[in-house]
Formats: C-alpha cells, sequence, structure tokens
C-alpha cells in the first residue's frame, strides 16, 4: 500500500513538470525564467510531496533572481501517532533569490542567497514563524563524462537535500556540505553520488510536518533520536538537528529543457531511507518557443 500512495503521488509530476536545481542549471541568456518543480520523498514515516513555483529574471548570464512559493502535500504513515487525518498540506514560506554564477576553465562556481518570509502556516510545520536566509555555494568541474561537484552553504534553517526532502523545519545556525560526482552514460542518461553532513551549532528547534500541534506533550520516545516523529515542536541542542548520510540517483532528459530523477538516500544520523523522485521543466523556455511559434 506504501508504495501504491507513492507511486500516486508521482504521477502527478509528469503533469505538472518543473526545472532542474538552479545551482545546476546551465547559465542562461538575458530575459524572464519560470521554473516549474514537483518533487517528493517516501519514507516508513511517510511521504512529503512539493510542487515549487517560481518567476525570476536572468540580468546576464552571471546574475539572476526568482521569487517562488512552494506548496506542500504531507501524508503521515502513522495516521494515529500523528494524529493528522491522512493529509497535511498547505503553502509554505514564500522566498527570494539571488543567483551568482561564474563558469571558468578550472571550476565553475554558482553561489545562491535565498530569504524566507513566514508566510506559510506555522501550525502545520511549513514556517518556522521567522524570516529565514540560506547561502549555499556550488562547485563543479567537468572532466570527460565525469564532473565532481561540491556544495557548502551556511543558514538560520535546514534546506532540503537534493534527494531528501525532510518533514520537517529547523530554526537555528547550521552549516550544510556536500560531495559527489555525476557521470553522463548517454547524451539524455546520467547516474550521480554524493554524501552530505548538516553541522548545527547552538540552540534548535524543530517543527514536524508529521506530527499535529496537541496541548499535551507526547510520551512517545523518539527512535534514532526523530523527534519530529513524536512531537510538534522541540527546543535542545545542536545534536537534535545534526543529519549526515549518502545519496545515489539516476536522471535523464525525455526532451529539452525537462529533467527527471530518481534517488536514494539514506540517513545515517536518523537511520532513515527515503525513495525519491523530482520532474521538471524550465516552463519559461516553453513559453518563449510557443509565443514565437505564434
Amino acid at each position: 500500500m506504501k508504495g501504491a500512495r507513492f507511486l500516486s503521488l508521482m504521477i502527478p509530476a509528469v503533469l505538472f513538470l518543473s526545472a532542474a536545481p538552479k545551482l545546476l542549471a546551465q547559465a542562461q541568456e538575458s530575459g524572464f525564467a519560470w521554473h516549474e518543480e514537483y518533487r517528493g520523498s517516501s519514507t516508513q514515516l511517510g511521504q512529503v510531496t512539493v510542487l515549487d513555483s517560481s518567476v525570476g529574471y536572468n540580468f546576464n548570464k552571471y546574475f539572476g533572481a526568482d521569487v517562488g512559493i512552494p506548496v506542500y502535500f504531507v501524508h503521515p504513515e502513522n495516521d494515529t501517532l500523528s494524529n493528522w487525518r491522512r493529509w497535511n498540506d498547505g503553502l509554505g514560506d514564500a522566498y527570494v533569490d539571488l543567483r551568482f554564477h561564474v563558469p571558468t576553465s578550472v571550476v565553475n562556481y554558482t553561489s545562491m542567497v535565498t530569504g524566507g518570509a513566514p508566510t506559510g502556516s506555522f501550525a502545520r510545520g511549513f514556517s518556522t514563524g521567522r524570516a529565514t536566509v540560506v547561502w549555499d555555494n556550488h562547485f563543479d568541474r567537468q572532466l570527460g563524462k565525469l564532473t565532481p561537484f561540491a556544495n557548502a552553504g551556511l543558514g538560520n534553517t535546514t534546506w532540503d537535500n537534493g534527494f531528501f526532502y525532510r518533514p520537517y523545519r529547523t530554526l537555528g545556525f547550521l552549516s550544510e556540505f556536500e560531495g559527489g560526482a555525476m557521470y553522463k552514460v548517454l547524451p539524455f542518461l546520467r547516474v550521480g553520488a554524493s554524501y552530505y553532513d548538516v553541522l548545527p551549532g547552538g540552540t534548535q528547534k524543530i517543527y514536524s510536518q508529521i506530527f499535529q500541534r496537541q496541548p499535551f506533550p507526547s510520551h512517545v520516545t523518539a527512535n534514532h533520536g526523530r523527534v519530529f516523529e513524536t512531537a510538534f515542536e522541540t527546543t535542545g541542542p545542536a545534536s537534535i538537528a545534526r543529519d549526515n548520510g549518502y545519496s545515489g540517483w539516476l536522471g535523464f532528459n525525455p526532451v529539452r529543457n525537462v529533467n527527471l530523477e530518481v534517488g536514494y538516500t539514506r540517513s545515517v544520523r536518523w537511520a532513515l531511507d527515503t525513495a525519491s523522485f523530482r520532474v521538471g521543466v524550465d516552463a519559461g523556455a516553453f513559453a518563449h518557443r510557443i509565443i514565437h511559434h505564434f
């Protein structure tokens, strides 16, 4: 049944489509941009899917900006424990990002600063109730068919790993690192693998999307420190938001400007296995073609 539910969540992705991750996208010429992304993860705790729509402007091949808002669809596996009935869904925090891209013969570098406004539902775990800022940096170098890459970032909230869409939000300073490589098997097919590490510092707060806010505290013990499956809000030391693990994925491009990916992530810290998908399109490029066609 779990697999059937996850498959039912993947089917709409083919209809919505989405953009490839901005940090890994090729630099574009100046002009307006429109991206759609539908992505999701499934674990033994439940399913999390996100429809992320954004529009922006590329000032040139180096600078760009976007504004967007995600819509969450969360299905806890244990409805009785979480107290949610079937679905917990709603709008997330609206965001704006500024992008800076520098391609060189030695290394390609992309820097992105993303600011989030507390417009999402705090009671449903889609917002921390505070403004958030994340600064992410991506480096890659193409060596024939192999492209090693590294990501490093700082922020006051946890951002999603490429193939682990977390069923919670955090508030507190942390840094995140990821290193890996992608290999182009065919012009339209690639494989990748990476290792990630989330290193929080100071007091952390975790807000769950799978455990409903309740007037009385839960007496259920969290498995492997996964406090987000037993309480809506948890405040504690840096260790409660610590996470590390590894991912593997397949990606292919059936048509130009469309990107499909399926992946697996093992969170060592949470002892959590995750199956995930991401389907996408550069909607702005398609709109541009349609306009010029007519």
